[in-house]
């Protein structure tokens, strides 16, 4: 009997003694990447082909010591996409000793006023507190969120074509407000990420934006060089809100190539984004200070009451798309967070039409919604409005859409194909 007790001592000494090196604990954070820095990679749907996991362990033997990992999007279909693989990518790299980090693919809004770009930050904004969250907020191995900014188109054509793009103002107060709404919330200074070109042009130089960490995309330029850097262009440096004044940029984080050799590093697939940390392993651990852990208002609710709003119809004859613009609201007036909307034919009409239907996204909790190919009649049907996530209730609103003969148009010539030819985007890229 003793020598059995004593057997099951040196049992649980010898597993408490391999919990206590296990992979999450020993997270090591070694000077082995391109330029003696710490090396690390990005990471979302796309690198799941085929719902094919990630081999996280893979990753931290090949010596990347953290990971940014896309956790949410403006686009409700993106976002889905995003949810689906987020905490199994969190836990399986925390696992395997790799620090984690994450980012918000951000869209601005097609408004001008300043209240209203204002509003639609704090809104999305909303939506990444709710995602870490989810998460259970932030533990001793993330990185902060980082606000994914690299493109200012608002409004686009049926042929997609950007038609109009936000001012540096709006871009600029939307966002501040979106950084400052995460910091305020989770105590965590969030990361920018953005390229020197967007920074520069499309962003106004601004005091507040520089305090927040930037993780700066720029390829072309092989960082095991010596004296490599992002921020040069042919003449002088791209100026910004980050540009020291000896022409470089005061950067966290560099993104130096989307052309990783993925399966190096367990990824499924060709590619793979790679960066690389600006500092010490003491610099990347004090962004690590301080955990948040969030309170029961701080979770997406399930359900919730919403109120919709038909702001505008316009709706003529059959040449021309009919034209239906929504506001929907949650119970504090504020804009919805998620959700779509759409016009749904009644089935008490003869026939149900066959017709398209874009949606174009104005602002958070906006839509106009255009339908084209509807018949000539009047046709009863609702607006219905619905978030796949479930977060806030589904409404419906009846509407009826009369329709007139309108000239038939003109067919076009159908337009051969063009074939461009064949471009390898990886041809000046770091192949690591």
């Amino acid at each position: 009997m003793k020598k059995f007790l004593s057997l099951l001592s040196c049992l649980t000494f010898l597993s408490l003694s391999i919990q206590s090196i296990s992979p999450a604990q020993a997270t090591d954070l070694n000077l082995i990447g391109p330029g003696g820095r710490l090396h690390g990679a990005d990471i979302s749907r796309w690198q799941h082909p085929n719902d094919k996991a990630i081999d996280f362990q893979k990753m931290h033997d090949a010596g990347l010591s953290f990971v940014m990992i896309k956790a949410s999007d403006t686009r409700d279909d993106a976002d889905r996409l995003a949810v689906k693989y987020l905490k199994m990518d969190r836990t399986g790299a925390q696992e395997a000793g790799i620090y984690t980090g994450f980012y918000h693919y951000a869209l601005l809004p097609d408004v001008t006023s300043p209240s209203a770009v204002a509003r639609d930050a704090r809104v999305q904004a909303q939506k990444v507190v709710w995602r870490i969250a989810s998460l259970g907020g932030y533990n001793e191995k993330d990185l902060p969120i980082a606000l994914d900014l690299e493109n200012n188109c608002v409004r686009v054509s049926s042929t997609r074509v950007c038609k109009k793009y936000a001012t540096r103002s709006a871009a600029t107060l939307w966002a501040k407000t979106f950084l400052k709404t995460v910091k305020e919330k989770t105590g965590r200074t969030p990361f920018i990420y953005s390229s020197p070109h967007f920074l520069e042009t499309a962003l106004v130089r601004d005091k507040e934006l520089s305090t927040y960490p930037l993780w700066i995309a720029q390829y072309a330029i092989d960082p095991a060089k010596e004296g490599a850097k992002p921020n040069v262009k042919a003449a002088g440096c791209f100026v910004h809100s980050w540009t020291t004044a000896q022409c470089a940029a005061n950067w966290t984080v560099w993104q130096y190539t989307s052309c990783g050799i993925a399966p190096k590093y367990g990824v499924p697939g060709n590619r793979l984004d790679l960066n690389v940390f600006s500092g010490t392993p003491e610099k990347f651990q004090s962004l690590l200070t301080g955990t948040w852990l969030p309170d029961p208002a701080d979770f997406m609710p399930q359900g919730e009451t919403t109120t919709m709003t038909i702001t505008s119809v316009f709706a003529s004859t059959t040449n021309k798309n009919a034209v239906i613009s929504v506001e929907v609201k949650r119970p504090d007036n504020s804009p919805v967070v998620t959700g779509s909307v759409k016009y749904y034919f009644n089935s008490t009409n003869q026939v149900v039409p066959k017709v398209v239907q874009t949606i174009a996204r104005e602002t958070s909790g906006s839509w106009k919604l255009s339908i084209a190919g509807i018949p000539a009649g009047t046709w009863i049907g609702n607006v219905g409005f619905k978030d796949a996530s479930g977060t806030h209730a589904e409404i419906k609103q009846p509407l009826v859409l009369t329709i007139e003969q309108g000239p038939t148009p003109t067919p076009a010539p159908t337009k051969k194909p063009s074939t461009k030819p064949a471009t390898d985007s990886c041809r000046n890229q770091i192949k690591n």
